[in-house]
Formats: structure tokens, C-alpha cells, sequence
């Protein structure tokens, strides 16, 4: 039983993941079309293009590394 809930819970953050991720890149399309450059020659906008996934990996692994500094994986070196 408690599989089945565990397994509805990853479907549902993984699910609501995805739908924050797109709802942050459609507003940052939205504000892109304000902020972005403009190209002179073509008077084109320049695309702009978010990495979402590779930011978050990229976050994971200073968290782990901060962890590891901070000996959070090593347990605790004191003797009772």
C-alpha cells in the first residue's frame, strides 16, 4: 500500500516540476520580447534560451560538494 502512494507522489512532484518549468519559460518568453537585444540589421530579437535542466544539475552539485565540505555524508566523530 505504501508503495502505491509512494509511486503517485513521485508521479505528482515530477509532474508538477515539469508544469513550473514550462510555466517559467513561457514567462521568461514573455519578458524576453522587453529585455531582449535586438539585432539592427534584421530588426530580428535575438533568441533567448534557458538551460533549466542544466541549472539545476548544476545547483545539485554545488549542494552535494557544500554537503560533503560540511561532512554531512561522514557521520558524526563524536565518541559518547
Amino acid at each position: 500500500m505504501t508503495d502505491k502512494k509512494k509511486k503517485i507522489a513521485v508521479i505528482a512532484a515530477v509532474a508538477n516540476y515539469i508544469k513550473s518549468e514550462q510555466e517559467a519559460i513561457a514567462f521568461s518568453q514573455s519578458r524576453s520580447s522587453y529585455f531582449a537585444p535586438t539585432i539592427t540589421e534584421t530588426k530580428e530579437q535575438a533568441p533567448l534560451v534557458i538551460n533549466f535542466w542544466g541549472i539545476s544539475g548544476r545547483h545539485q552539485q554545488m549542494q552535494m560538494r557544500s554537503m560533503m565540505q560540511m561532512k554531512a555524508f561522514h557521520g558524526s566523530k563524536q565518541k559518547f
